[in-house]
Order: structure tokens, then C-alpha cells, then sequence
């Protein structure tokens, strides 16, 4: 037990104190970009309900467990898209709160609106938290908190997004607003960073019942490492999504004052989400280690369900490919 939980100090606790605060990890984002892209709301034309839950790295003392839950719908014919998330993330003794309210504005590139590229805009608060009965170093500071700290602060995001019948592409970023707060003052919170994210995929009909979906997201915080997944997945019959992505570390650009020995190595995921009814999805995802932590942790588990309400006026050929 003590091995597993050095081993989570060194990959977590380490870099998050010494480069910045990382955002929630997700392995299921190509099936509702709005909890990484703000201009994403209104894209499916319908109102939208979509919640997960995930618990990261099992088996090991103190490890991340997060949950959110959106709802987004469109406005105006389509031409406004209005999002709302809630989102909590606790790791160790950290715990942060979030609420954003987010608005897109949808701009038709063809006749029937089945193109659209949209320009979001998200602002809410966070709540950051640190309960200091959690921590039991061997050499505490003499400032160390005993109790619980915790601050809110304003945050903004700001997202763009394209997509049609076959493809989508997104660029966006958030901790714009709270990335300028100093919070470090008398405090052990972590302060938040600006995280860049770029995303994109396209929709292979291979035959009728049979369409295939390879994807990528960049995740950056000018920090820490850059993160890279490759995603691929097949619909099966309209009924199931199957598949699976990599995870990993690349070098986009210099970063001197990451350690040169960091392995790139992350993690695989292997993920299905099924359709009991025509507007209701139901996914799980599966997460294991191919670095450091291989061995010793029992997974990651994530688990998420989405509902909308279809609407007669939706454009799109099907609200589910993306």
C-alpha cells in the first residue's frame, strides 16, 4: 500500500505542484464536446441531458474521481446554441466545483444548416478546495492548513467548432478568467492554468450498417507535458458504438523545464456506448496504464448516460455521430 501511494505522489501530486493545475481527464469527450468546448452547445439541434461519472486509477489511496453533468439545447432555428454544466473533480485532498453557463453562436455554411461553424462563449465560477485533515506529510510547514481552505473564483472559456455530415474539428481553452486571480497567497490552493484543446474527426461509411470514426484530441497547458489520443470507433447498426484510444505524451514545442527522462507512455482505453432507445445513450470506458503506474493500479472506470429530447426541426442527419 505504501508503494502504490509514493507512486502516486511522484505522478500526480509532483507535477501538479510544480506546473499547474490539470484538468479533469475524460476518456468519452467525441460523444458530447461540451465539457471541453463551450462553441459544441446546440450542436445536436435537440435539448440534450448527459452526465458521467469517473473514478481513476482504483486501488490506489487518494486517486481522482470525477463527475458532471450538462444540459445543452439550441435556439433562434439553430442559430444559437445554450449550454449549463456542473462539474466536480476531488483528488487526494484537493477538491474543485465548477458551474459554467455556456452560449454559441451557430453560423449556417450550406442551405440546410447541416454545416455549421459556431463561435462559444462560457463564463461561470469555481470553487477551489484543500482540506488539510487529509494531508500527513512526515515534514509538515509550519503553514501547512489543518482544516479545510477554499476559495471561488470567476473563470471564462472560449471555443470554436465546425462540423457537417462527415467531420468536425474544434479549437478551444479555459482557466482564462482564473488563470490571473492569485489565490496562492496564505494558501496551498493549486492555481489554475489556461488548458488549449484541439480536437477533430471524421465519419467512414465502410457499408450500410457499418461506419467507422477515428478521431484525435491535443490537450496543452504550457506546463506540463502536451497530451495526444487517438481515438477510433465503429457504429454497429445505429444500436452501438465500439472501440478504443490511445493516450499519450508528444513534444509540439520546447519545454526546457519539463525533466528530459519523462515517458511519453500513458495509458489505452477501451470504450462502448449503446442505444436502448433511439434517444437515449448509455456508455462505459474503460482506462488502463501502459506507463509508471502500470501494475499497480486495478484501472480506470467511467461511466456516462445522455437523453435528448428529438426535435422535428433538428437539420443534422443524425444527432449521435458526433
Amino acid at each position: 500500500m505504501m508503494k502504490r501511494i509514493l507512486i502516486l505522489l511522484i505522478w500526480i501530486l509532483g507535477p501538479a505542484m510544480l506546473f499547474a493545475q490539470q484538468d479533469a481527464q475524460q476518456s468519452q469527450y467525441m460523444f458530447n464536446g461540451i465539457y471541453i468546448n463551450p462553441a459544441y452547445a446546440g450542436y445536436k439541434e435537440n435539448i440534450n441531458l448527459h452526465s458521467y461519472y469517473r473514478t481513476q486509477w482504483t486501488g490506489i489511496t487518494g486517486s481522482p474521481v470525477s463527475m458532471s453533468l450538462a444540459l445543452d439545447a439550441s435556439a433562434n432555428d439553430g442559430n444559437v446554441g445554450l449550454a449549463f454544466q456542473l462539474a466536480s473533480d476531488k483528488l487526494g485532498a484537493q477538491s474543485n466545483l465548477s458551474g459554467y453557463l455556456n452560449y454559441a453562436y451557430r453560423i449556417r455554411m450550406n442551405a440546410d444548416g447541416t454545416s455549421r461553424l459556431a463561435f462559444g462563449l462560457g463564463g461561470g465560477i469555481m470553487q477551489l478546495g484543500l482540506n488539510g485533515a487529509l494531508l500527513n506529510p512526515n515534514d509538515p510547514e509550519p503553514s501547512q492548513p489543518t482544516g479545510m481552505q477554499s476559495k471561488l473564483v470567476p473563470d471564462a472559456r472560449l471555443g470554436v467548432f465546425f462540423a457537417n455530415e462527415k467531420l468536425y474539428a474544434g479549437l478551444s481553452a479555459d482557466n482564462l478568467v482564473a488563470q490571473y486571480i492569485n489565490i496562492k497567497s496564505n494558501s496551498y490552493l493549486a492555481q489554475p492554468k489556461p488548458h488549449f484543446y484541439l480536437t477533430a474527426g471524421v465519419l467512414i461509411p465502410l457499408s450500410e450498417d457499418l461506419m467507422f470514426k477515428p478521431s484525435f484530441l491535443l490537450k496543452d497547458d504550457r506546463a506540463g507535458p502536451t497530451s495526444l489520443d487517438i481515438n477510433g470507433f465503429l457504429l454497429l447498426g445505429e444500436k452501438i458504438w465500439v472501440g478504443g484510444s490511445y493516450r499519450t505524451g508528444v513534444k509540439i514545442y520546447n519545454k526546457a523545464f519539463l525533466q528530459s527522462d519523462l515517458t511519453p507512455l500513458n495509458s489505452g482505453v477501451l470504450a462502448v456506448q449503446i442505444f436502448p432507445m433511439e434517444n437515449l445513450r448509455v456508455g462505459y470506458a474503460f482506462d488502463f496504464s501502459v506507463g509508471p503506474l502500470q501494475g499497480y493500479s486495478g484501472g480506470t472506470h467511467e461511466i456516462s448516460i445522455g437523453y435528448y429530447f428529438k426535435s422535428s426541426k433538428s437539420r443534422m442527419l443524425t444527432p449521435r455521430y458526433f
